[in-house]
């Protein structure tokens, strides 16, 4: 039957694009996630290096968001929390919406992640004994949560956001206790 053939070849097709995005993918959040262990390890040469890395696969695999919206999606969401934390740990300004090229939903995810890392990062300075500076990261945490919690939709329209709002609220509550 010629359309089981046709068929076929368009699944074949499919089944390739899903293959580069997945390794892509791997690769990518592998590359967030060391941009956020030397902003940690305060190694800012190889967290921009990683940040970069990271852009130049999202820029490769962009053209897929159409048909791969989900795990195109979860790159940037990941993507948006390193940069956000890159930005927030260098004093300079948060990184907007147009600025990261992701979409609504990962963007909004992205910086409700951050706020665990920002937590990181006022532990740390509260352990270096620098409060200013442990309140200037707890300043951002309660800025993101305080700017996304009016947000009410359902998870159809939102996914994951309600249950990452609350644990951003848990990490703030923690985070006020340990900085009083």
């Amino acid at each position: 039957m010629k359309d089981i053939i046709l068929i076929e070849k368009e699944l074949e097709e499919k089944e390739k694009k899903m293959d580069e995005i997945l390794m892509n993918t791997r690769i990518a959040v592998r590359f967030c996630a060391n941009s956020i262990k030397s902003l940690h390890s305060k190694n800012f040469i190889e967290a921009k290096k990683n940040l970069a890395d990271a852009e130049k696969i999202l820029k490769k695999i962009k053209k897929y968001r159409p048909e791969f919206r989900p795990q195109i999606d979860h790159i940037f969401q990941e993507y948006v929390e390193a940069k956000v934390l890159f930005a927030i740990v260098l004093k300079k300004p948060i990184p907007t919406l147009k600025q990261t090229g992701s979409l609504p939903v990962p963007y909004l995810l992205g910086l409700l992640d951050c706020t665990g890392e920002l937590k990181r990062e006022m532990y740390e300075s509260l352990r270096k004994g620098d409060k200013k500076e442990a309140e200037r990261y707890f300043s951002h945490m309660e800025n993101i949560f305080d700017s996304l919690i009016h947000l009410k939709f359902s998870n159809s329209v939102l996914p994951d956001f309600r249950r990452k709002q609350d644990v951003a609220r848990i990490q703030i509550e923690q985070a006020r206790g340990e900085l009083i």
